[in-house]
């Protein structure tokens, strides 16, 4: 394994990239770059093998509803290794409809129920009256951050003792229109409405480079032990 190449594995990069999602992976890899780091970026599909345990960061970006229902389907799959994966610490970025389907299930305008993998307590609830668009403005514990929102659905904590917001709202509506919060924050997964790209917040940015690199110094580490 190189010490020097970063692994990023994107969810379903075809389908679930909207309002220029594909930015926060491309934020990364020039911030690695900088740091002497070299990035693959492996686009994980519909039908693709996957191990969460083979990277060093998993991206899952925002889509539309029907977009979002065919994923949700081929999801399923990945739920073990995204749940160890999350669970243990490890870093990841999923931003609207990637951090929806994190969730229990996504309620569509129609009444239908979209799944979700289960793997963090919260639920989402789309509102055709309320849509939530434009300039978002938080504090995190990062500082500041300024992105654009663009969503109808509302997410909601099932477990408030369980689950962090990602920041306080300054401006727009965040999760909803009723808590105030932006996005998540647990363990070092962050889920997020922000698009624009979010990392464009290079405080964000920072602060995940140091995750994903952590988390490549261990896996070189832990592969280096087995090969002794």
């Amino acid at each position: 394994m190189s010490d020097k190449l970063i692994k990023i594995a994107y969810l379903y990069e075809d389908l679930m990239n909207t309002y220029g999602d594909s930015g926060d992976v491309k934020i990364l890899s020039f911030l690695l770059k900088r740091e002497g780091y070299d990035t693959q970026v492996d686009n994980i599909s519909l039908g693709d093998d996957f191990n969460a345990f083979d990277y060093d960061f998993v991206f899952f970006g925002g889509g539309q509803d029907f977009e979002q229902t065919v994923v949700a389907k081929d999801l399923p799959r990945h739920k073990d290794t995204l749940k160890e994966y999350i669970n243990g610490d490890n870093p990841m970025l999923c931003i609207c409809g990637g951090y929806q389907l994190m969730g229990n299930y996504y309620k569509t305008n129609s009444g239908i129920t979209i799944p979700g993998l289960g793997i963090l307590p919260l639920h989402t609830v789309f509102k055709s009256d309320k849509r939530m668009i434009g300039d978002t403005r938080y504090m995190t514990e990062w500082g500041e951050v300024k992105a654009f929102e663009n969503h109808s659905g509302q997410t909601y904590f099932d477990d408030k003792d369980k689950l962090h917001s990602l920041g306080d709202m300054i401006e727009g509506y965040g999760n909803n229109p009723q808590d105030h919060v932006e996005g998540l924050h647990y363990r070092n997964f962050i889920g997020s409405y922000s698009h624009g790209p979010l990392l464009k917040n290079t405080n964000v940015a920072n602060a995940i480079v140091k995750l994903i690199i952590k988390r490549h110094n261990d896996r070189v580490n832990a592969s280096e032990k087995v090969a002794e």
